[in-house]
C-alpha cells in the first residue's frame, strides 16, 4: 500500500507553517525540503510580503517542488494556521522558562506516525527573531534539535529539513534494508550449501589447513562467515564448479580462500 496515498498516512496528516517569513527563498527551500520527503501541505502566517511563494527567488530555491508553492495557503493568524490541526509542535532553537514539553524530533515523529488520530502542524518562526512566546504557548509540544550546543545555528530549511526526514522514516522506515534494488537470483537451498562446504573442507584437509584430528571451530566459523552473504543458487554452482575444474586441491582451496577473503572484505 502507498502510504502517501491513504488519509490516515503521516504524509497526508502533517502540515508544515511558516510564521512572518522574511525571504522567498527560504519558503522555495522549506518547499524542496517537504517535497523531498513527501509532504505537501504548506501555510504561511503573514509573510513579509505578499505572493512570495510565486517570487522568482522562492520558484529557484525550490528547485522541481513548485507545485508546492503553488499549492501553498497563506493566512493572517496561527489560528487560522492550525485550522484542522488537533496538535502543534512549535520548533526552536531557544528554550523558554514557561514553555510546553520539550520533545525530541524522533520523538515526536514516532508519536505522529503511530497515533492516527493527530493532524498536526510543526510551526517554525521567523528566520531572524525565531517564534514569539505567544505562539509557541499555543502549540502542544516544543521541538528543539539536538545539535551542536557550542554552535547550534541551523537555518529554516535545514531545520524544516531534519524535522521532515524524521516524519518520514517514522512513517515508513529507512529503507537501509531495502533488498529489491539491484539483480538477485534464487536462493541456494541448504542441501547445495551443504555440498559446497563439504567440498571446501576436503580441500582444507588437502592442503593441511584443516587438521582432522582437530578441527577446532573452523568450518563452523567458515559457515557462519558465508551465511552473512545470502548465497545464491548460481554463486554456489560457479565456486564448486572451479573447484571441480581445477583437480588440484591446493588450487581448489585458494579459489575458495580468494572467495572468503573478497567475502569478508567487501
Amino acid at each position: 500500500m502507498n502510504l502517501q496515498q491513504t488519509n490516515t498516512s503521516l504524509f497526508k496528516r502533517l502540515r508544515f507553517v511558516l510564521v512572518e517569513t522574511s525571504r522567498s527563498g527560504n519558503i522555495g527551500s522549506v518547499a524542496r525540503a517537504m517535497k523531498t520527503m513527501g509532504f505537501s501541505d504548506l501555510v504561511l502566517v503573514n509573510p513579509r510580503f505578499a505572493n512570495m511563494p510565486q517570487q522568482d527567488e522562492a520558484i529557484a530555491f525550490a528547485s522541481g517542488a513548485q507545485d508546492i508553492l503553488a499549492a501553498a495557503r497563506e493566512v493572517g493568524s496561527i489560528e487560522d494556521a492550525l485550522e484542522g490541526c488537533n496538535f502543534a509542535a512549535a520548533i526552536s532553537a531557544r528554550l523558554r522558562e514557561f514553555s510546553p514539553p520539550i520533545v525530541s524530533p524522533r520523538n515526536l515523529a514516532n508519536q505522529l506516525a503511530e497515533d492516527c488520530s493527530l493532524h498536526a502542524a510543526l510551526v517554525f518562526g521567523n528566520e531572524r527573531f525565531g517564534l514569539p512566546n505567544g505562539i509557541v504557548e499555543k502549540c502542544n509540544v516544543l521541538i528543539n534539535i539536538p545539535a551542536n550546543p557550542i554552535y547550534s545555528s541551523l537555518n529554516l530549511a535545514q531545520a524544516a529539513q531534519v524535522l521532515a526526514y524524521e516524519c518520514r522514516v517514522a512513517a515508513i522506515g529507512d529503507g537501509v534494508s531495502d533488498t529489491s534494488i539491484g539483480f538477485h537470483g534464487a536462493a541456494a537451498g541448504i542441501a547445495e550449501i551443504e555440498g559446497m562446504y563439504v567440498h571446501l573442507e576436503q580441500a582444507l584437509k588437502a592442503i593441511g589447513f584443516l587438521n582432522p584430528e582437530q578441527p577446532k571451530k573452523l568450518m563452523s566459523r567458515l559457515k557462519r562467515l558465508f551465511s552473512r552473504t545470502q548465497l545464491e543458487a548460481e554463486e554456489v554452482n560457479i565456486l564448486r564448479g572451479i573447484a571441480k575444474k581445477n583437480s588440484r586441491p591446493v588450487a581448489a582451496a585458494r579459489l575458495y580462500a580468494l572467495f572468503i577473503y573478497c567475502t569478508w572484505y567487501f
